[in-house]
């Protein structure tokens, strides 16, 4: 429309334009270009006007403009109605059309039951149209259709789940057959057609249905058929199935490794078979006639004979066939046998009379005891004889026992066969005997008997019973008190010693009082809760049973030693010993102990304040005196240089000496650690023997060293050794004369590193190398050594810290060998130590 209004506007001012110029007669023509005729008459009329002034010329323009403007307008709205009602008439036409072929689609698609469910692109809304009762009850909603699981089963209802979620969000069609709760077949078609996703939801019927039902079945067949190959595949056993010809139709991986053969077709091919030719004609037979054969074979598979059942049926025009190993079977079914005749031949070992009866009343077991018990003729026996029998033989040679009335006797006894549970008796014999009889029900029937000689047992029990008195007798003589309680807490047996101890009554302890009535009665002489606490809890308890140390300090002053001892038959023994005299002795020992364990530690603690207090003042001196000596602080006089030397060496041997007896009583103390780590055995060597130089110079003493070429090092601690091998050097130069020779050597053996010190000095006195090792043991045995004696008692102390040892052999007048093991493995050392 406003297309129109600018064409008209432009129109409108070209007429303008022409009036202006003159050309009325075009701008007419302009405007009324449908009315020429009108326009002629016009510019007729126009033109005897042309005598009016301009002014009156522009009005009637705008004039004329109107008017045309309205013509124009009038026949544009005109064509524009007859131009709508002829495309109204079209298009109800056209719909009409459409409608009817609406219809006749509808009816064609609706002439079979079927239900449409329709998603368009983007909308979550589906529409239902359709038969919906095929699937559920006419006055159910549409919408139920939607809910699969309400008229499918589960697995159905998901696949549909599955199908249509996949048709709406990547457009893939589908097509099932499904069947509903209640049998009917149905198919699901699902398409995307038209930017919308349709299913297509309808019954099939006869040809169809039928053509579905069997899909299904061999769907079905198929996927039992591949169960069954999967199965045979993965069976341990060979499987195999061969046509009416004995040819080879299948066969399972298991039979493609019996036959050694590389596959199936290698088996059908080469024509391999798992029996030998008498096994597979009896096979043969045994189909043909019975249509099945059974029988437990020796197979070779694998170069190792076993034993395998085979089974093979009739299938159609072949056969089928397995063979199971039966090996372990056979060999149980063997090793049944086997035990069963061992136990024969146990039953046969015993000393006790054995005779198993079966369900029938006869004999079907018995060993030789029985026989010789009996004393039966093994001929008889092993007739089989009946219960009824045996006795009647046993009575007529009187050897049962009396019985006023014999057949009562019998039939009690044989009211074993309808028993459940094994019966006891005792038969005494004529012969003065006594026989132990269980009678036990066999499970598979019958009955078994026992029979012992229990005349001993009786006897022993007689002795026994002589016996129990005499331990009481002994019982009541102990100076001990004993008392015994049962598992009921009562007092069963206690001793005069027990009763005069606690001060207690025998005729009290005879009426079997519980063990808390006892307890309130010994409260006088000793009243701790929790002792008696204990001594309740033991011989009450159930559980624990174990013995249980008691120690009492009675009010009276006595003391005694106590024990709480559960016996085997749920009762326990408590027993008491008067300890007060050995208790005073110990006490008094302990305490002398406790004074002399005192006095030691006093020494260590004052050897400890000692030592550190030397040290300070000692570092004071040797401070001040390396000052001294030092040039910047000015000269010295020889005399005063002389002196101070004097003092140098007497404050270093001093400091020496102070920090051994620092490090001895730090390892007394057990606080010694060592800073393991590598130990270079040379490089330990030559710095323990750089601090004895100048003593070697002095005394004019060569030392020689000699060290195994594959030495190498060890784990320790580098300082304590140093510290060794010097004060053993030490030693050995004190000791070894002038112009003499001091040795050390070093050699590696399996578990350790072995140094060895030589001197060539005075030796060591037999009664002395026990004592070399102790604090301040220092002889010179004529030499020139002087020393507090505490090197030697170092290196021990270093050398055990090391898990290692120290050993000294010497010999008067010919020097002494000190040889010191270090062990190489530090970590077995601290592992054997924890």
């Amino acid at each position: 429309m406003s297309g129109v209004i600018v064409s008209m506007r432009r129109t409108l001012l070209s007429c303008t334009s022409l009036v202006r110029n003159g050309m009325i007669g075009s701008a007419l023509a302009a405007l009324l270009p449908a009315a020429p005729a009108e326009a002629a008459d016009l510019v007729d009329t126009l033109s005897v006007l042309l005598d009016f002034n301009r002014q009156e010329l522009a009005v009637l323009t705008t004039a004329l403009a109107l008017l045309g403007f309205s013509v124009v307008a009038a026949i544009l709205l005109m064509r524009t109605r007859v131009r709508t009602a002829k495309n109204e008439a079209r298009l109800r036409a056209r719909i009409g059309e459409l409608q009817l072929q609406a219809d006749r689609f509808g009816a064609l698609l609706f002439a079979e039951p079927q239900v449409l469910i329709s998603w368009p692109a983007g909308d979550d809304r589906a529409q239902i149209s359709g038969d919906i009762s095929m699937v559920l009850p006419r006055d159910s909603s549409p919408q139920r259709v939607l809910a699969f699981g309400t008229w499918l089963p589960p697995e159905p209802a998901l696949q549909m789940d599955h199908a249509v979620d996949a048709l709406r969000d990547r457009g893939d069609g589908f097509q099932i057959t499904l069947t509903t709760a209640h049998g009917h077949t149905l198919e699901a078609i699902g398409r995307a057609i038209g930017g919308q996703a349709i299913v297509r939801i309808r019954e099939l019927s006869g040809l169809r249905r039928e053509l579905a039902e069997t899909n299904l079945r061999y769907k079905a067949l198929s996927d039992e058929t591949e169960m069954l190959r999967g199965f045979a595949a993965a069976a341990p056993w060979p499987i195999w199935g061969k046509a009416e010809n004995g040819a080879l139709t299948f066969a399972n991986p298991a039979y493609v490794r019996a036959t050694e053969a590389t596959s199936v077709g290698d088996a059908q091919e080469r024509k391999l078979e798992l029996l030998d030719s008498a096994d597979r004609t009896a096979m043969d037979r045994g189909l043909k006639e019975a249509a099945s054969f059974t029988s437990r074979l020796p197979i070779v598979i694998g170069g190792e004979r076993r034993i395998y059942d085979v089974r093979a049926v009739n299938v159609g025009s072949g056969s089928v066939g397995v063979a199971i190993d039966a090996s372990e079977a056979n060999a149980l079914s063997a090793a049944l046998v086997r035990m069963a005749e061992a136990h024969r031949r146990t039953l046969d070992q015993l000393s006790s009379g054995v005779a198993v009866f079966d369900g029938q009343r006869r004999l079907a077991f018995y060993n030789d005891s029985y026989r010789r018990l009996w004393d039966l003729d093994r001929t008889f026996l092993d007739a089989n004889p009946d219960d009824s029998s045996v006795l009647d033989q046993l009575r007529a040679a009187r050897k049962l026992p009396e019985q006023p009335d014999f057949r009562a006797w019998k039939a009690k006894l044989h009211e074993a066969y309808r028993a459940v549970e094994a019966a006891k008796d005792t038969w005494y014999l004529p012969d003065g005997r006594a026989l132990s009889v269980v009678t036990t029900p066999n499970p598979e029937g019958g009955v078994t008997y026992l029979f012992d000689d229990v005349t001993e047992s009786l006897e022993l029990a007689r002795r026994f019973d002589g016996m129990i008195r005499v331990q009481r007798e002994t019982l009541d003589s102990l100076a001990e008190g004993v008392a015994v309680f049962g598992s009921n807490g009562k007092a069963q047996l206690f001793n005069p010693a027990f009763v005069r101890m606690w001060k207690l009554s025998a005729d009290a302890m005879r009426d079997e009082p519980h063990i808390q009535t006892v307890e309130g009665w010994c409260h006088q002489l000793f009243d701790d809760p929790a002792v008696w606490r204990q001594i309740r809890e033991a011989v009450t308890s159930i559980e624990s049973r174990a013995d249980v140390p008691l120690k009492l300090e009675r009010k009276d002053g006595s003391v005694l030693d106590g024990m709480i001892r559960p016996l085997h038959d749920g009762a326990t023994m408590l027993t008491f010993q008067d300890i007060t005299d050995t208790e005073n002795v110990e006490r008094a020992l302990r305490e002398r102990n406790e004074a002399l364990e005192a006095a030691d530690q006093m020494k260590v603690d004052f050897v400890h304040h000692v030592s550190y207090e030397l040290r300070s003042p000692l570092t004071t001196i040797i401070g001040f005196a390396h000052f001294l000596s030092d040039p910047s602080t000015g000269p010295l006089t020889p005399k005063q240089a002389e002196y101070l030397d004097y003092v140098t060496k007497s404050t270093n041997a001093l400091l020496a000496l102070t920090n051994n007896i620092l490090d001895l009583a730090t390892i007394d103390a057990g606080a010694m650690k060592l800073e393991l780590g590598p130990v270079d055995v040379s490089k330990t060597i030559e710095l323990a023997a750089e601090g004895i130089q100048d003593r070697l110079a002095t005394d004019r003493i060569r030392l020689k060293v000699e060290i195994a070429p594959d030495i190498g090092s060890f784990i320790g601690d580098e300082k304590r050794v140093v510290q060794v091998l010097y004060n053993l050097l030490a030693n050995a130069v004190g000791f070894s004369p002038q112009d003499s020779t001091v040795g050390i050597s070093a050699r590696r053996t399996e578990h350790s590193v072995v140094f060895t010190v030589t001197d060539s000095g005075p030796g060591i006195p037999a009664d002395m190398k026990d004592k070399v090792f102790n604090w301040f043991e220092s002889r010179s045995q004529g030499s020139r050594h002087r020393g507090a004696g505490l090197g030697l008692s170092l290196v021990r102390s270093f050398v055990e810290l090391h898990g290692g040892k120290v050993r000294v052999d010497s010999i008067v007048g010919r020097g002494t060998v000190v040889i010191c093991d270090f062990p190489t493995d530090q970590a077995a050392h601290r592992d054997a130590a924890e």
